[in-house]
Protein backbone atom coordinates (compact mmCIF):
# COMPACT_ATOMS: atom_id res chain seq x y z
CA UNK A 1 0.00 0.00 0.00
CA UNK A 2 2.93 2.37 0.63
CA UNK A 3 4.05 2.15 -3.00
CA UNK A 4 0.59 3.05 -4.25
CA UNK A 5 0.41 6.00 -1.85
CA UNK A 6 3.86 7.17 -2.99
CA UNK A 7 2.78 6.91 -6.64
CA UNK A 8 -0.39 8.92 -5.96
CA UNK A 9 1.56 11.58 -4.04
CA UNK A 10 4.23 11.93 -6.75
CA UNK A 11 1.57 12.15 -9.44
CA UNK A 12 -0.33 14.74 -7.41
CA UNK A 13 2.83 16.82 -6.98
CA UNK A 14 3.45 16.70 -10.73
CA UNK A 15 -0.04 17.99 -11.51
CA UNK A 16 -0.30 20.57 -8.73
CA UNK A 17 3.07 22.34 -8.93
CA UNK A 18 2.36 25.43 -11.11
CA UNK A 19 5.61 25.30 -13.10
CA UNK A 20 5.11 21.67 -14.16
CA UNK A 21 1.38 22.15 -14.84
CA UNK A 22 2.13 25.06 -17.19
CA UNK A 23 5.00 23.16 -18.84
CA UNK A 24 2.95 20.02 -19.47
CA UNK A 25 -0.13 21.89 -20.69
CA UNK A 26 1.90 24.18 -22.99
CA UNK A 27 3.79 21.22 -24.47
CA UNK A 28 0.63 19.22 -25.15
CA UNK A 29 -1.02 22.29 -26.69
CA UNK A 30 2.04 23.03 -28.86
CA UNK A 31 2.21 19.40 -30.05
CA UNK A 32 -1.47 19.32 -31.03
CA UNK A 33 -1.28 22.66 -32.85
CA UNK A 34 1.96 21.70 -34.61
CA UNK A 35 0.55 18.37 -35.80
CA UNK A 36 -2.57 20.09 -37.13
CA UNK A 37 -1.09 23.25 -38.67
CA UNK A 38 2.71 22.79 -38.80
CA UNK A 39 3.08 25.97 -36.74
CA UNK A 40 3.71 26.79 -33.11
CA UNK A 41 2.05 30.10 -32.27
CA UNK A 42 3.99 32.96 -30.70
CA UNK A 43 1.28 33.57 -28.09
CA UNK A 44 1.94 30.10 -26.69
CA UNK A 45 5.72 30.31 -26.50
CA UNK A 46 5.70 33.90 -25.28
CA UNK A 47 3.12 33.33 -22.55
CA UNK A 48 4.95 30.21 -21.35
CA UNK A 49 8.26 32.07 -21.30
CA UNK A 50 6.81 35.05 -19.43
CA UNK A 51 5.26 32.70 -16.87
CA UNK A 52 8.49 30.72 -16.50
CA UNK A 53 10.68 33.79 -15.98
CA UNK A 54 8.14 35.60 -13.78
CA UNK A 55 7.28 32.62 -11.60
CA UNK A 56 10.96 31.78 -11.10
CA UNK A 57 11.63 35.32 -9.91
CA UNK A 58 9.25 34.74 -6.99
CA UNK A 59 9.46 30.95 -6.50
CA UNK A 60 13.01 29.65 -7.08
CA UNK A 61 13.63 26.15 -8.39
CA UNK A 62 15.77 25.13 -5.42
CA UNK A 63 18.62 26.57 -3.37
CA UNK A 64 17.78 30.14 -4.43
CA UNK A 65 18.10 29.39 -8.15
CA UNK A 66 15.41 31.72 -9.45
CA UNK A 67 15.10 34.20 -12.29
CA UNK A 68 18.70 33.90 -13.56
CA UNK A 69 18.44 30.10 -13.49
CA UNK A 70 15.26 30.33 -15.59
CA UNK A 71 16.79 32.93 -17.93
CA UNK A 72 19.85 30.71 -18.37
CA UNK A 73 17.59 27.78 -19.27
CA UNK A 74 15.79 29.98 -21.79
CA UNK A 75 19.11 31.10 -23.33
CA UNK A 76 20.45 27.55 -23.48
CA UNK A 77 17.28 26.21 -25.09
CA UNK A 78 17.28 29.03 -27.64
CA UNK A 79 21.02 29.03 -28.28
CA UNK A 80 21.39 25.31 -28.92
CA UNK A 81 18.55 25.15 -31.43
CA UNK A 82 19.08 28.53 -33.14
CA UNK A 83 21.83 27.19 -35.48
CA UNK A 84 19.37 24.56 -36.71
CA UNK A 85 16.95 27.32 -37.62
CA UNK A 86 19.75 29.15 -39.46
CA UNK A 87 20.37 25.98 -41.45
CA UNK A 88 16.60 25.73 -42.14
CA UNK A 89 16.47 22.32 -40.50
CA UNK A 90 14.03 23.51 -37.86
CA UNK A 91 11.32 26.14 -37.71
CA UNK A 92 11.48 29.28 -35.59
CA UNK A 93 8.51 28.09 -33.55
CA UNK A 94 10.45 24.98 -32.53
CA UNK A 95 13.37 27.12 -31.33
CA UNK A 96 11.05 29.39 -29.35
CA UNK A 97 9.26 26.38 -27.87
CA UNK A 98 12.55 24.91 -26.62
CA UNK A 99 13.49 28.31 -25.17
CA UNK A 100 10.14 28.34 -23.35
CA UNK A 101 10.88 24.84 -22.02
CA UNK A 102 14.22 26.14 -20.75
CA UNK A 103 12.55 28.99 -18.89
CA UNK A 104 10.28 26.50 -17.14
CA UNK A 105 12.92 23.83 -16.45
CA UNK A 106 16.00 25.92 -15.73
CA UNK A 107 19.64 25.47 -16.66
CA UNK A 108 20.17 22.03 -15.12
CA UNK A 109 17.28 20.24 -16.83
CA UNK A 110 17.21 21.77 -20.32
CA UNK A 111 20.07 19.60 -21.71
CA UNK A 112 18.05 16.47 -20.87
CA UNK A 113 14.99 17.94 -22.58
CA UNK A 114 17.01 18.82 -25.69
CA UNK A 115 18.58 15.36 -25.85
CA UNK A 116 15.19 13.74 -25.31
CA UNK A 117 13.69 15.92 -28.04
CA UNK A 118 16.38 14.93 -30.54
CA UNK A 119 15.92 11.25 -29.71
CA UNK A 120 12.14 11.56 -30.05
CA UNK A 121 12.63 13.56 -33.26
CA UNK A 122 14.87 10.84 -34.69
CA UNK A 123 12.33 8.15 -33.92
CA UNK A 124 9.50 10.28 -35.36
CA UNK A 125 11.56 11.03 -38.48
CA UNK A 126 12.15 7.34 -39.09
CA UNK A 127 8.46 6.55 -38.60
CA UNK A 128 7.46 9.51 -40.78
CA UNK A 129 9.85 8.54 -43.60
CA UNK A 130 8.77 4.90 -43.48
CA UNK A 131 5.14 5.97 -43.65
CA UNK A 132 5.89 8.27 -46.60
CA UNK A 133 8.11 5.58 -48.21
CA UNK A 134 10.99 8.05 -48.41
CA UNK A 135 13.54 6.56 -46.01
CA UNK A 136 16.37 6.70 -48.56
CA UNK A 137 15.72 10.40 -49.24
CA UNK A 138 15.59 11.13 -45.50
CA UNK A 139 18.93 9.41 -44.87
CA UNK A 140 20.46 11.27 -47.83
CA UNK A 141 19.21 14.59 -46.45
CA UNK A 142 20.64 13.80 -43.00
CA UNK A 143 24.00 12.96 -44.56
CA UNK A 144 23.99 16.25 -46.52
CA UNK A 145 23.07 18.28 -43.45
CA UNK A 146 25.88 16.71 -41.42
CA UNK A 147 28.38 17.16 -44.25
CA UNK A 148 27.51 20.75 -45.14
CA UNK A 149 26.98 21.74 -41.50
CA UNK A 150 30.41 20.45 -40.49
CA UNK A 151 32.04 22.24 -43.43
CA UNK A 152 30.29 25.47 -42.42
CA UNK A 153 31.43 25.10 -38.81
CA UNK A 154 35.05 24.35 -39.70
CA UNK A 155 35.34 27.09 -42.30
CA UNK A 156 33.45 29.68 -40.25
CA UNK A 157 30.97 30.49 -43.01
CA UNK A 158 27.25 30.98 -42.53
CA UNK A 159 25.51 27.72 -41.68
CA UNK A 160 22.71 28.38 -44.16
CA UNK A 161 22.45 25.36 -46.37
CA UNK A 162 21.62 25.36 -50.04
CA UNK A 163 18.45 23.34 -49.89
CA UNK A 164 17.65 23.49 -53.59
CA UNK A 165 17.78 20.15 -55.29
CA UNK A 166 16.99 18.17 -52.15
CA UNK A 167 14.19 15.65 -52.26
CA UNK A 168 11.67 16.74 -49.67
CA UNK A 169 10.46 14.05 -47.32
CA UNK A 170 7.76 16.36 -46.00
CA UNK A 171 7.30 18.51 -42.93
CA UNK A 172 7.56 16.72 -39.62
CA UNK A 173 5.98 18.49 -36.63
CA UNK A 174 9.03 18.80 -34.36
CA UNK A 175 6.82 20.33 -31.66
CA UNK A 176 5.57 16.78 -31.08
CA UNK A 177 9.16 15.61 -30.60
CA UNK A 178 9.88 18.45 -28.17
CA UNK A 179 6.75 17.61 -26.18
CA UNK A 180 7.52 13.89 -26.07
CA UNK A 181 11.23 14.34 -25.42
CA UNK A 182 10.55 16.76 -22.57
CA UNK A 183 7.53 15.18 -20.90
CA UNK A 184 9.09 11.70 -20.60
CA UNK A 185 12.20 12.88 -18.69
CA UNK A 186 10.15 15.26 -16.51
CA UNK A 187 7.81 12.45 -15.48
CA UNK A 188 10.71 9.99 -15.09
CA UNK A 189 12.57 12.47 -12.87
CA UNK A 190 9.45 13.01 -10.76
CA UNK A 191 9.22 9.27 -10.11
CA UNK A 192 12.96 8.92 -9.43
CA UNK A 193 13.71 6.92 -12.56
CA UNK A 194 16.37 9.37 -13.78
Amino acid sequence: MNEIQAFVELTGMLFTEPRSVVLLSMLVTAAVIDVRSHRIPNWLTLSGTVFGLGYSAFVPFYMHHGFLWSLGGWALGFGLLYPLWLMRIMGAGDVKLMAMVGSLLGVASIPTAILGSFIAGGVLAIVFSLRQRKTRAMLGNVARVLHQGSIAMVSGISPRLALSGWESVGKMPFGLAIATGTIIPVVATQFGLI
